[in-house]
């Protein structure tokens, strides 16, 4: 017998060779951190050797050998191995990650963005490019779309500068890329540094049982006696909206609303302030004048302007109500403390829903029981069978990257495979407050006609279950499920040949239109119907409380107005400046957005640090997509609510027409083809009854 132990098998990368999972979906268990670095540089020499390729053709330039190559970059391969790893790595850093990958991020993000301009500062490249742009065939409506994106992507990357201005780029887009991922990692340390740990049973007046028994377990899970409360938003939203401890509320609103301020190696007021002045240094030697000019000119809204003329419209018109909905929350508070009782912003939630239950009777607890997340889930999953014909089965032989999440085979009405959904929905140590869709494949039609199918994630951060409950929802969160399950569909519908088309590569302005038309349905009997029963007795929501839910939608509609578009000015005000941002963040803020603001603001408290969005999410210049998108979406479900909300006609021309398209042509022309018109705002305003129809 040979005694010699057998040799250990050499590990493989992952990443260079085919999965062999089904439909070719990532297999996480086999990833090791070491595997990221290797496929990263390997992936970068691959785009080396393959962009040498095009540039030292022999042949004049055309839209095949020079537009599509530079677009797929595959070379011989049947992916790209650069696309492989970034975008299981940049999933991975949002939703799981650690130590080690943070280091890593950090490490790759300079290599990157250096790679990323040696492609567009590349002259040969854009020489070619350039040429075809100028003498290319006639071109079908998504090959000119491809073209203009891709030469404009050129201009707007810097091929035009000069050598000097190139090194200049440079050395901003890659300072700006590691400040933008040191302001994510920062404000994730900062949110999961921060417990209240509570141990007298007193400190839990006022909390429904579902928040004390979710912050025992908490407490029970990290190795602690008592209650754990957390600034994720299960924990933090039950906390601030129902506790009777105004000193504990205030402890909570205040960590989070300082998040990042302090004075420890977590603060990220100075990385604001340079991630302002590094955009608009890019933007000014790019020819603009401010980021904003930059921005705007790929945007639906075009300018500054029409930003400004939107949310100064919905401040004309939301404000007067905002101030009453104020107002009247104040004087209840002052009816039940006395006089002399002034809210304060940790009050503002608590006396909110004191306003809800005494007009409404309504509050989030008496729904929860019917809305156990496997039937919201089913109910979701329904709604687009109803609307689109596809379906959904989980195959537990799909590879996952951590136990909470699960993964579907979606099927279209022919029976025939449309996507992989991986669906994420709880929060943990490693993972970033929010909500998001992003994909781990996007769709394309490869040079042999094969559809290649794309693989959508939805990662949310949702009520967990506890030790003798399900995961109950609120119907925020049904709302939330559905806005990021529009982004999906976005993404699983892509029917388009190229992949930097697909799916939700549009305009920023027009990405939320197809997540914000999936919240009308929260609301909407017919579908609370589908799936909405009580998780214990298997009775359905009553007709009553979807009666007070349906009268209750507006509740409050014209502050939560009013918030987002104070947002949007103080995005603009950082991103429309021409010069030098050298004030203090935190009194700048308030002044930018003081036209919004309708409730008390605190000298300490701060957004900006905190603002994922508009400092590291990809949303500056462009927060006022939101609403720019609300006014789409409240237009299109008109629609619906016209032909029927659940019209499998009007459904297949909203995916013919939005859904599947992506970014192939303008959106307008897409949106006009839908909806036969532009849109206006009367739709949004009549539904949040703000104006009536005559």
């Amino acid at each position: 017998m040979n005694g010699n132990k057998p040799e250990k098998e050499k590990h493989i990368n992952p990443f260079f060779v085919p999965y062999n999972t089904p439909h070719d979906t990532v297999p996480f268990n086999r990833i090791q951190t070491a595997d990221y670095e290797e496929a990263f540089m390997e992936g970068i020499r691959r785009d080396d050797e393959e962009i040498d390729k095009i540039v030292n053709d022999p042949e004049t330039p055309t839209f095949e050998n020079t537009v599509i190559r530079v677009d797929t970059s595959k070379g011989e391969h049947y992916y790209d191995l650069l696309d492989r790893v970034s975008n299981v790595f940049s999933c991975m850093l949002s939703a799981e990650t650690n130590d080690d990958l943070d280091a890593l991020a950090q490490k790759m993000s300079p290599i990157l963005t250096k790679h990323a301009n040696d492609v567009t500062l590349n002259k040969r490249l854009f020489e070619r490019y350039k040429y075809v742009y100028e003498h290319h065939r006639e071109l079908t409506p998504e090959e000119h779309t491809l073209l203009e994106k891709g030469y404009e992507g050129f201009v707007r990357s810097g091929a035009l500068l000069d050598d000097e201005g190139k090194a200049r780029l440079r050395k901003l887009t890659e300072e700006a890329g590691v400040l933008a991922l040191r302001f994510s990692q920062n404000l994730l340390k900062e949110n999961k540094a921060f417990e209240l740990l509570l141990s007298d049973e007193r400190q839990l007046e006022g909390l429904p049982p579902t928040a004390v028994e979710a912050a025992r377990k908490s407490a029970k899970d990290n190795g602690k006696e008592g209650w754990l409360f957390t600034l994720d938003f299960p924990s933090y939203n039950p906390f601030m909206t129902y506790s009777t401890q105004r000193d504990l509320r205030k402890k909570m609103y205040m960590a989070r609303n300082t998040e990042c301020t302090h004075d420890n190696d977590r603060n990220n007021l100075e990385i604001c302030k340079r991630l302002i002045n590094l955009r608009r240094e890019t933007a000014q030697l790019l020819g603009y004048a401010t980021y904003a000019d930059y921005v705007l000119k790929e945007r639906m809204a075009s300018n500054t302007a029409n930003v400004y003329k939107l949310l100064n419209d919905l401040i004309a018109a939301y404000k007067p109500t905002a101030i009453e909905e104020v107002d009247e929350i104040e004087q209840l508070a002052r009816k039940l403390e006395g006089d002399d009782f002034k809210v304060q912003p940790w009050d503002f939630s608590y006396y909110s829903h004191k306003l809800q239950m005494e007009r409404f009777n309504l509050d989030a607890e008496m729904l929860r029981p019917y809305f156990k997340l496997e039937n919201v889930i089913k109910g979701v999953f329904g709604l687009a069978t109803r609307l689109y014909g596809i379906t959904f089965s989980e195959n537990k032989n799909i590879p996952v990257y951590h136990p909470d999440v699960k993964a579907y085979e979606v099927f279209d009405g022919d029976g025939s495979y449309l996507a992989v959904l991986y669906a994420d929905f709880h929060p943990r140590k490693g993972k970033q407050g929010g909500a998001w869709m992003t994909e781990f494949r996007g769709q394309w039609i490869d040079h042999k006609g094969n559809n290649i199918r794309p693989q959508v994630s939805l990662v949310m951060n949702l009520t967990k279950p506890t030790e003798d409950k399900p995961a109950l929802l609120t119907l925020g969160e049904v709302e939330t499920f559905l806005h990021e399950f529009g982004h999906s569909l976005h993404g699983m519908f892509a029917n388009t040949r190229f992949a930097s088309l697909s799916g939700t590569n549009v305009w920023w302005d027009f990405v939320e239109l197809p997540s914000q038309f999936m919240e009308n349905y929260a609301v909407e009997k017919d579908f609370l119907r589908t799936f909405a029963f009580h998780y214990q007795t298997g009775e359905p929501l009553p007709d009553e409380l979807i009666g007070r839910i349906v009268r209750s939608r507006n509740f409050m509609a014209a502050y939560a107005c009013m918030r987002q578009v104070s947002f949007g000015l103080l995005d603009m005000a950082y991103y429309t400046k021409s010069d030098e941002f050298k004030e203090d963040i935190i009194p700048f803020e308030k002044k930018a957005w003081q036209e919004a603001m309708v409730t008390r603001q605190l000298p300490d408290t701060c957004m900006t640090t905190q603002f994922s969005h508009i400092m590291a999410g990809g949303y500056a210049a462009g927060y006022y997509s939101y609403k720019w998108a609300e006014v789409l979406d409240a237009d299109v479900f008109s629609v619906f609510k016209t032909n029927g909300i659940f019209d499998r006609k009007t459904a297949q021309s909203f995916r013919d027409n939005i859904l599947s398209k992506g970014g192939t042509e303008h959106p307008m022309t897409l949106y006009k083809r839908f909806r036969g018109q532009e849109p206006t705002i009367d739709a949004l305003l009549e539904r949040n009854g703000i104006r009536k129809t005559t």
